[in-house]
């Protein structure tokens, strides 16, 4: 693997960043139950409804509320879409549980993200046979020939490397979507792992939102062409400490 190790600590402050992070957990205790399950349940939404209209799925965000929290149908929308929604719900609902037992990453847990995001669309957790392209992209995905390699050193890189946390996030999320395993649903997937890694290195999960794809795509393209991840390490940082910076100020403002 050629990656690029220890990529941080010459543009962004990684310690800082965790600071913040370990700020906020020793003081988790100032929000009541009530409000911590009103900041996640409004985080899950977004995500979803910002994930999946990334891939072009057109259901707004209220009809994606009104689909996952109220449970009221939405009339007018492609079936497909509804699945989709509703799918990745569920997929990122089983990753939480996932984290709350201390799992890591490893190919079967994917296969099963795979497997829930795909239900009632195509058999999910079955890697392609295939040769595919990426529309608008700048590279191509690995040929079938050598996918089951490139799996091998994305696997063993997981369970063995040198990155810190929001580096790790990067690579797990940018790595997968360049090998693009499954015929369908990398993008979806390759952002709930994101979220796992994140959450499971104690950092608030995020949302790429759909206006900011763009810029995502190009720093994807950025690793995926010239091996560099810092672009994409950088995005990342941005939005963790967003998120960070909100929950810090709520305390804050507790605080006083």
């Amino acid at each position: 693997m050629n990656c690029v190790w220890n990529l941080v600590g010459d543009f962004m402050d990684y310690d800082k960043l965790a600071e913040k992070r370990d700020l906020l957990n020793e003081n988790m205790n100032l929000f009541s139950k009530e409000l911590l399950n009103n900041y996640q349940n409004d985080f899950d939404i977004n995500f979803t409804h910002e994930s999946a209209a990334i891939e072009g799925n057109t259901l707004t965000l209220m009809e994606t509320k009104l689909l996952l929290e109220d449970k009221i149908s939405v009339s007018g929308k492609d079936l497909r879409e509804i699945y989709e929604v509703v799918n990745h719900n569920k997929a990122w609902k089983f990753a939480e549980n996932n984290i709350k037992n201390c799992l890591d990453l490893d190919e079967n847990l994917i296969k099963t993200f795979h497997k829930i995001l795909m239900e009632n669309i195509m058999d999910g957790g079955v890697y392609r046979d295939a040769d595919v392209k990426i529309t608008g992209a700048k590279h191509s995905p690995p040929s079938r020939f050598i996918l089951s390699y490139e799996l091998k050193d994305f696997y063993n890189t997981l369970s063995s490397n040198n990155f810190n946390g929001i580096e790790l996030v990067a690579y797990t999320h940018g790595e997968f979507v360049k090998i693009h395993p499954f015929f369908d649903g990398n993008g979806r997937l390759s952002r709930i792992l994101m979220n796992y890694q994140l959450v499971k290195n104690k950092f608030l999960p995020i949302t790429i939102k759909n206006y900011e794809k763009l810029n995502y795509y190009d720093v994807l393209d950025e690793y995926a062409v010239n091996n560099n991840l810092k672009p994409f390490v950088q995005l990342l940082y941005e939005l963790e400490e967003e998120q960070l910076d909100f929950y810090l100020k709520q305390i804050k403002s507790k605080i006083k």
